[in-house]
């Protein structure tokens, strides 16, 4: 059973085209902690408006996201799924975080400048502030692990400044309010096993992304076993048959990558595909990662359509969710207002 004092929280963008990588990169990963963990898992909407969003995709792909993890696995029951808008404490606690966090440390932040591309001075403050409210979402609930991938490590970082900086510049008024010395903890990062980055099907130097032109370079959660078949089928490779040991893959960044999906689908590593696939031709290594990518998909799949398909229970399953969030949130709030020395509400 999971420890009552060690809590996950996690979030995903609800930008539309679930794919492969986000499902083996954090909703595989979600299903995995269960067992270990209280875990909260949210559909992070407010992040998604960092860039402009049409209202009525939005809506859907916030659905569509809640409906993955718990087609994934994630039981709404025992532990909290919910979207983030529905909870205010996230945006309180960020404008909290906007004043202890540093300018510095967000100048150093290398997603916005990958995000904000050369137009730097058009791009949205709360693309650049963003990583305030991520700790907002972790702190909130005082989580102690967040999975992250390797492009989110730096945000767990900062959340973690925030958290120290906050406990050491009102020590003195934690401490009058008989609070734990160390009020907000610091978050630990949990890195996922294989494939922790899924990389392009049509450039292994590339990170799988929603946003690519190509829908050939990614699996989308939604694609029929034809369509994934047909993919992989496609999936850029090297003339070179697969290697026998890891270190043959270095240099090799397309075979690096199907192996990599291979080994997380199989809850595996590129050590154990390789020694059932080594030596191997491409054709044939894909007709197995189709197989076992069709295997592992297609029920999910299913039950994403099928629950989308009734967006009553989803928006019901989110309401419970952010109820019981809030309820957390709204605790940790209270306290932080006390600390700061705001006048409650009476």
């Amino acid at each position: 059973m999971a420890n009552a004092q060690e809590r996950v929280f996690s979030g995903v963008q609800p930008t539309g085209n679930l794919h492969l990588g986000n499902y083996l990169g954090a909703i595989k990963r979600f299903v995995e902690l269960q067992d270990r963990f209280d875990c909260l898992y949210c559909v992070v909407d407010l992040h998604a408006i960092t860039v402009w969003q049409d209202p009525a995709e939005l809506k859907r792909s916030i659905r569509e996201v809640a409906a993955a993890f718990l087609a994934a696995g994630v039981d709404g029951e025992k532990h909290i799924v919910f979207n983030q808008s529905q909870v205010p404490q996230h945006a309180e606690l960020a404008w909290v975080f906007n004043c202890v966090a540093r300018l510095g440390w967000l100048n150093r932040m290398t997603q916005f400048k990958e995000k904000a591309g050369k137009d730097r001075e058009n791009a949205s403050v709360g693309l650049y502030a963003y990583p305030n409210l991520m700790a907002a979402d972790i702190l909130a609930y005082r989580a102690t692990h967040v999975p992250v991938g390797e492009d989110q490590k730096q945000h767990l970082e900062l959340a973690r400044d925030i958290a120290q900086k906050f406990n050491n510049d009102f020590a003195a008024s934690i401490a009058e309010h008989g609070l734990a010395e160390k009020f907000f903890p610091l978050p630990e990062p949990l890195i996922a096993g294989p494939a922790t980055r899924v990389m392009s099907l049509r450039d292994g130097s590339k990170k799988m992304s929603k946003s690519e032109p190509s829908d050939a370079s990614r699996i989308n959660l939604t694609d029929d076993a034809d369509q994934i078949a047909q993919k992989i089928r496609k999936a850029k490779t090297d003339p070179l048959p697969l290697p026998e040991a890891v270190e043959g893959l270095k240099d090799r960044p397309e075979a690096d990558n199907l192996v990599g999906i291979y080994a997380a689908l199989a809850d595996s590593d590129p050590a154990g595909v390789l020694a059932e696939h080594g030596g191997s031709q491409f054709s044939q290594f894909k007709q197995a990662l189709v197989d076992l990518t069709v295997a592992k998909l297609s029920p999910i799949t299913a039950e994403m359509k099928r629950l989308v398909a009734d967006p009553g229970h989803i928006d019901r399953t989110l309401g419970r969710g952010a109820e019981r969030a809030e309820a957390i949130a709204s605790e940790t709030m209270g306290d932080v207002k006390d600390i700061l020395g705001f006048v409650r509400r009476t």
